[in-house]
């Protein structure tokens, strides 16, 4: 013992490598802190340190990773420590922009979505907090010093027995961490394997993306369902139903043209809402006098996102939990919506502003069955961009006519585009009266941007009206996924001008199903639903008969239920649901999961 004692302090690493260990340990805690704490600042993420589950994993992984240095010899070895010590710096980084955009951390499935970083670089750069340089600050501290250091590591040997014997330990705990990861995940997390926040608190964010990569790499395993599987997933699909009366909501749109139109980043909040007396959203507003209004709604969406509102939409199946399903499994076969419409008639078109291969939405739309055609950005004038792509005035009026012209009847999966992160909109749009402090935040260009998009809706629908087509028409509009709180929730509180209203908005999108013909009578209906709940709903009012799509959907109709719930996709339960609703929905990822990878309704040829 004596002489591997003496045979460590031979290398003289101990300084240099003892500060990097050091300073990758409070890195870990200070990021533990960002993704814990609500509203974390520079301050408030020190108290990542109290947060970490256990201390042990992470010194042991740490300590492995950072083994790597004792392969250098000489001046190489401190060099390699910084270098060792700025992989990680990025890699925490580029998890923590990921996180607040996406509740999650990258991943190796994200190789799959590079077609995704196309005009994404403000949206990227929003992410983006000036506490972050707490990540990079040392790296430059500790360049200089290590440059003017020039008997640091001078005559270090290469010692490969200590890194053989740090990295052996750290692989041997790998089934350990993992143990304790699983047995404290299933107590918490409703039917996943796989809670990246509890993760990283548990295993260490070295630990995450070594846990990442084996399963990126078990997920290149094709997954063929046994009959015991398959037999599960019938189960969860009986016990889904309710098989309750009708009532004066089914059929009620029987006949109709059916235009959905999912708007971007479109939340609950700014529904009926006043901003120095002017209405945020007031062409949604007059529509929901005439439409079944859901004011208890709630996105669904995992990694896929917008794409994953795509999916719920058309197929009532969950997304997929590690990776984008689009990206995935673009080949699925599912009971659509279109597919089902199809059996009464309907044409339907898939018509979406941006590239085909954004999010891969076109050959996963293409593939899924039902829909007749697909329409993508190169079928539009784009002479007007804002954020992301074409505008959405100059989008939907080159729209209209291709509707208009549509055979009867249709039903139309329409997207939008402008209300995107990071809510810029061009001087001449924004028509809101602001405080100039407060429209030069995050919040008061969100408000800017979904009155643009809401205005330009209501010229959208007016023009159909014009054109004969709206009258016979339900609308059904919706947002992809909350917008401003996805983005920016731990930053809202400290911009200026904001009021307690817009402040949290408990994952809310409204969904608002209009009658064309303007004669219904408005409704609110507060039960609790979300994405998933969409399709069984829709076909419902549209008379289709159960037997097309109630042993395929995994969500339930909110206008024919009993149950009061829904399954956020970090595994909350909101509502009021039985102990039997909960241990049902206890299985919904893993059901939806096994349907989507084991190909359960086939592939396209």
């Amino acid at each position: 013992m004596d002489k591997f004692l003496n045979k460590i302090k031979s290398t003289k690493f101990d300084v240099f490598f003892i500060v990097t260990f050091v300073i990758l340990i409070a890195k870990f805690s200070i990021f533990i802190g960002f993704i814990t704490i609500t509203n974390a600042g520079a301050i408030e993420a020190f108290n990542g340190f109290f947060n970490i589950a256990s201390y042990a994993i992470f010194i042991i992984f740490t300590l492995g990773y950072l083994s790597i240095a004792f392969l250098f010899k000489n001046r190489s070895r401190g060099a390699s420590l910084i270098v060792l010590n700025l992989i990680m710096s990025i890699i925490l980084l580029g998890d923590l922009w990921y996180y607040r955009g996406f509740n999650s951390f990258l991943s190796l499935h994200l190789l799959k979505e590079t077609t995704n970083l196309d005009n994404l670089q403000d949206s990227i750069f929003a992410m983006v907090h000036k506490e972050d340089v707490m990540f990079i600050i040392d790296l430059i501290v500790i360049t200089v010093v290590y440059i003017f250091s020039k008997n640091t590591y001078k005559s270090c040997k290469r010692n490969v027995k200590l890194f053989g014997i740090f990295m052996i330990v750290a692989i041997l705990y790998i089934p350990t961490s993992i143990k304790i990861f699983h047995n404290y995940t299933y107590s918490y997390w409703v039917g996943s394997r796989w809670n990246p926040i509890y993760t990283m608190k548990r295993i260490s964010p070295i630990g995450y993306h070594v846990y990442d990569s084996m399963d990126f790499f078990s997920d290149l395993k094709p997954l063929a369902l046994s009959k015991g599987e398959k037999a599960k997933i019938s189960s969860w699909y009986k016990n889904n139903k309710e098989n309750l009366p009708d009532n004066k909501y089914k059929g009620m749109f029987k006949g109709k043209n059916l235009l959905v139109i999912q708007v971007e980043s479109l939340e609950n909040f700014v529904i009926n809402q006043k901003i120095n007396g002017q209405e945020v959203t007031p062409n949604l507003n007059k529509l929901i006098n005439n439409s079944i209004y859901f004011s208890n709604y709630h996105e669904n969406v995992n990694l896929g996102v917008s794409s994953d509102a795509d999916l719920m939409t058309n197929t009532s199946l969950y997304p997929v939990r590690r990776g984008s399903t689009f990206f995935r499994f673009p080949d699925n076969k599912y009971n659509s919506l279109p597919d089902v419409m199809g059996k009464y008639g309907y044409y339907s078109m898939a018509i979406h502003p941006d590239k085909a291969m954004y999010w891969n939405w076109m050959p996963a739309l293409s593939a899924m069955g039902g829909f007749d055609k697909t329409i993508d950005s190169s079928h539009f004038n784009e002479y007007e961009k804002i954020n992301l792509g074409i505008s959405d005035g100059a989008y939907l009026k080159q729209l209209e006519p291709m509707i208009v012209s549509e055979k009867k009847p249709f039903y139309d999966f329409v997207v939008t585009l402008t209300n995107h992160t990071p809510f810029v909109l061009p001087t001449k749009y924004r028509e809101l009266k602001l405080d100039n402090a407060f429209d030069s935040t995050e919040m008061g260009g969100y408000m800017q941007c979904i009155h643009y998009t809401d205005k330009q809706i209501g010229i959208f629908l007016d023009n159909l009206k014009k054109a004969g087509v709206l009258q016979n028409t339900v609308v059904v509009i919706y947002g992809d996924h909350t917008g401003i709180h996805k983005y920016f929730q731990s930053e809202i509180p400290k911009m200026a001008g904001v009021k307690n209203w817009m402040i949290n908005d408990e994952m809310k999108i409204p969904l608002i199903i209009y009658d064309g013909d303007g004669k219904m009578q408005g409704e609110e209906k507060t039960v609790t639903g979300g994405q998933i709940d969409l399709m069984p709903t829709i076909l419902y009012t549209m008379g289709v008969d159960k037997k097309y799509y109630i042993d395929t959907v995994m969500g339930r109709n909110l206008l024919n239920t009993k149950k009061d719930y829904d399954l956020l996709t970090n595994g909350k339960i909101l509502g009021n649901p039985s102990l039997q609703d909960k241990k049902h929905l206890s299985g919904s990822f893993n059901v939806s999961d096994d349907i989507i990878q084991g190909q359960y309704y086939g592939v396209k040829k």
